[in-house]
């Protein structure tokens, strides 16, 4: 089961949003929008992408690796090495 379970209408829902800004860019960038003000939503799309992203993120933390480390092993080894390349993808975006 996904960590974000209890999250996903959220999720999906902030998804959504983001679906409809990269379109209402879409829209600016066919209508010959100002760069600034086309690169102002690209900004707002970017900024809302890691929020959505960190919420995963704090889901995946709080189920998937909390719950391998209480079991322990080599599992609780590749969740927490999963999380850590998830966040320095992140860091890296």
């Amino acid at each position: 089961m996904a960590g974000y379970v209890e999250q996903k209408e959220d999720v999906i829902r902030r998804l959504r949003r983001i679906e409809g800004q990269v379109r209402g860019v879409q829209r600016m960038v066919a209508e010959d929008v100002y760069c600034i003000d086309v690169l102002t939503q690209v900004s707002a799309i970017n900024a809302a992408l890691q929020s959505c992203a960190v919420t995963l993120l704090d889901e995946h933390l709080d189920c998937c690796v909390t719950e391998a480390i209480a079991q322990g092993g080599d599992r609780a080894r590749v969740k927490v090495g999963e999380a850590s390349r998830a966040i320095a993808r992140l860091i890296r975006a």
